[in-house]
């Protein structure tokens, strides 16, 4: 699995419409085959900063991912909000998906 993080700054007068500038790709990603997962989350420290935790099931569909009109689309959208250059993380994992956390349970009712 291609496991991908991505920290994107975003300008202050964009934060809030953020996900909606998203939607359009992030709803096209989540439809390709080989995509896993892809999903937003806000910083509780910083409105201005949004994390993007995706997956893809091995190379080929990352490449398949980043070839496609609405990564290209989507980038353009971004690139007129963003603040910063983006920071990421990107590597391969011998699992596809997410995996049980060993050292926590619910417990109660």
């Amino acid at each position: 699995m291609i496991f991908i993080a991505v920290r994107f700054t975003v300008r202050p007068d964009r934060a809030d419409r953020w996900l909606d500038l998203v939607d359009e790709f992030t709803r096209a990603t989540r439809a390709e085959p080989g995509n896993l997962f892809f999903d937003w989350s806000r910083s509780v420290d910083d409105p201005n900063v949004f994390v993007l935790l995706e997956a893809f099931a091995d190379a080929e569909a990352g490449a398949a991912h980043v070839a496609s009109d609405h990564f290209t689309a989507g980038l353009s959208a971004m690139a007129d909000a963003i603040a910063t250059t983006p920071e990421i993380i990107n590597v391969e994992v011998p699992q596809q998906g997410w995996g049980a956390m060993a050292e926590l349970a619910p417990t109660g009712d």
